[in-house]
Parts: C-alpha cells; sequence; structure tokens
C-alpha cells in the first residue's frame, strides 16, 4: 500500500477533499447533460473523464477550506471553474489542429471541430449560469475577467507566437492570460466565498498566479525535454507548430546572424525541413537556455510558495506548498 508521504502532492490533496471532488464530479455530471443535444454529454464526457487530474477545481475546494468555508458553494465554483477549463482545452485542440490529449485522441478528430467549438460554447454558457448560483457579484466579476483574459492570451499568442520580436515581457502576458488567470482565480473565488479577510484573498490570488505561470513554463520546458509517454505529446510538438516558447525566445536573444536566420526561417515562415529539430535542440543546448528557463519555473515555484505566508495553519496549506514544489519537480 502506498504511504502518505510517498503519494504525489495532488493525489494527497485529491484524497483530503476526496468527498467535495465526488461532489464536483457529481454537478459535472448533471450540467453537462442536454435533454436535446446528446453530443453534448458525449463530447464532455471524452475530455472531462479522460484522467485529468482536476488541478484547477482542486484549487478552489483548497482555498475555501483553509479559509474555513462551510457553505455548499464552493462545489458550484470548483465545477465552474473546470467547465472553463475543459471549453478552452476544446477550443485551443481546433485551433492548434491537435491529434492528442491526455494520450488519448482530441474531441475534434474523433467528431469534428464544428462538434468541438460548439461543446466548448456550451460549457462556457453553463459556467456562467453556474458562477451565478451563489449570488456573489464579486465571484461572478472574477470568474468572468478570467474567462476573457484567457480568451484574450489565446489571441494574443496568435501573433506573438511566430513573431520573433515577441520577448519575455510578451511571452509571461500570454502565460498569464491564457495559463495562469484561470489558477489565480480558482484560489481567488474560494477565498471570496469564504469571506476570507483581503489579505488572505490576495495570498491566495498571488499562489494561483504564481503556480499558473511555473506551470506552464514546465509544460513548455518539457516539450523540449520531456518523454512522450508521461507528457502525452511528442517532443518538438511546440516547435512544429511554431510556437515561440521560453527556451525559444531566450535563444533568440542571444543568437548570432546565422542562428537567427535559422529561427526565422523556421519559426517566423514555417520553413521546416529534416534535421531542424535537432539543430533548435542544439542552439537550445548552446546557450543553455532549457536550464535558464527550467531556473524561472523554480523562481515562479518559490513566489507561489511564498505567498500562503499570510494564510492560516493548515495540512491543506502544506500541500499546495508541496504542490508547487511538484510542478516544477518535473524538470529537475
Amino acid at each position: 500500500m502506498t504511504s502518505e508521504k510517498s503519494q504525489k502532492p495532488h493525489d494527497r490533496l485529491a484524497a483530503a477533499l476526496s468527498s467535495d471532488l465526488e461532489a464536483v464530479s457529481a454537478l459535472i455530471r448533471e450540467r453537462m447533460a442536454s435533454e436535446h443535444a446528446p453530443r453534448i454529454p458525449e463530447v464532455t464526457a471524452h475530455l472531462v473523464e479522460a484522467g485529468g487530474k482536476r488541478l484547477r477545481p482542486m484549487l478552489t475546494l483548497a482555498a475555501a477550506t483553509i479559509c474555513g468555508y462551510t457553505g455548499p458553494y464552493h462545489i458550484h465554483l470548483a465545477t465552474t471553474v473546470e467547465f472553463i477549463h475543459t471549453a478552452t482545452l476544446l477550443h485551443d485542440d481546433v485551433v492548434d489542429e491537435s491529434a492528442q490529449r491526455r494520450g488519448r485522441p482530441t474531441a475534434n478528430l474523433l467528431w469534428d471541430n464544428q462538434s468541438s467549438v460548439l461543446v466548448g460554447d456550451y460549457l462556457f454558457a453553463r459556467s456562467f449560469q453556474l458562477m451565478t448560483e451563489p449570488g456573489s457579484m464579486r465571484v461572478m466579476r472574477i470568474l468572468s475577467n478570467a474567462a476573457a483574459t484567457i480568451a484574450e492570451g489565446e489571441v494574443l499568442q496568435l501573433t506573438a507566437a511566430q513573431n520573433l520580436a515577441t520577448d519575455e515581457g510578451v511571452y509571461l502576458q500570454v502565460v498569464r492570460g491564457k495559463t495562469a488567470a484561470l489558477f489565480s482565480a480558482a484560489t481567488e473565488v474560494g477565498g471570496v466565498i469564504a469571506d476570507a479577510p483581503e489579505a488572505h484573498v490576495k495570498a491566495l490570488f498571488d499562489y494561483g498566479d504564481a503556480l499558473g505561470i511555473a506551470f506552464q513554463i514546465v509544460d513548455d520546458l518539457l516539450d523540449y525535454q520531456g518523454q512522450a509517454d508521461a507528457t502525452g505529446k511528442n517532443i518538438g510538438d511546440d516547435f512544429r507548430e511554431r510556437k515561440l516558447t521560453l527556451p525559444v525566445i531566450k535563444a533568440v536573444a542571444l543568437a548570432d546572424k546565422e542562428e537567427r536566420a535559422f529561427w526565422s526561417r523556421t519559426i517566423e515562415r514555417g520553413k521546416q525541413g529534416d534535421g531542424d529539430l535537432e539543430q533548435a535542440l542544439a542552439l537550445l543546448h548552446k546557450h543553455d537556455t532549457l536550464r535558464a528557463t527550467q531556473d524561472d519555473a523554480l523562481g515562479w515555484a518559490n513566489k507561489a510558495k511564498q505567498a500562503l505566508a499570510p494564510l492560516p495553519e493548515h495540512e491543506i496549506k502544506d500541500m499546495l506548498v508541496d504542490l508547487a514544489d511538484y510542478v516544477v519537480s518535473r524538470i529537475s
């Protein structure tokens, strides 16, 4: 039997929040149902039940628990967060023309792009219905702002990802939009629904923001040095899709004229051939940008842990500290 100490932090968190997570799962099944369009629950179930960690809704439940919330509405908010996340995944796979998600065929591959886009729209609509039920204007403002920021981040990435002028500041803006915005909203609303002191709400926001940034930097790094069976995608997918992520941004900043011409051809103009991925990896190693990117991820994980300091002592708080370490342990 696996000891508690040897369990991964998100598994320990899931065990500590098991009854709440069961309630979230039940509400997801209830609200993804459709009397008139059976394809909606089919497509949603394919993604929701694909073995995801439910990390974002867990953050909402954890935040509410640390702040001593005893009401029912953290379940609604956690479900809202999961629906927003699932909707963005459905849309992202269409935009990226992805064929695999969490090691399984994507919904757009199994059904079609139209189904993925429209079911994503349905889940967004469901999320807005759910977020009204606690009756908190502040909660609605946080979550609706997050939904808008996610969309804005994705659109910014469309133009920034293939432009060598994109620097680390723009990259951070994209990451804060498309990833960290939902992490920080997930933690923040847990504090707000519990009517926690403002210092605690801010601490939860700052934790989610830093954790989300670390999470995305690690994800981008694993694209160049991860294992396909662990990450669910192939090494170099971002390169092939011409996404200018942090390891490449750092390499471009250090590039000589010849190297810059290589990045311009492969990323900006999309003219890639045999050996180009290997050349890209060689340049990343030459300028040690994978290590520099790892250092950035570790820095953001440390910021996440430091952000938790104002919160009251709680076993769930300790698990959130461990979670920040675990997010970056995948690259150490």
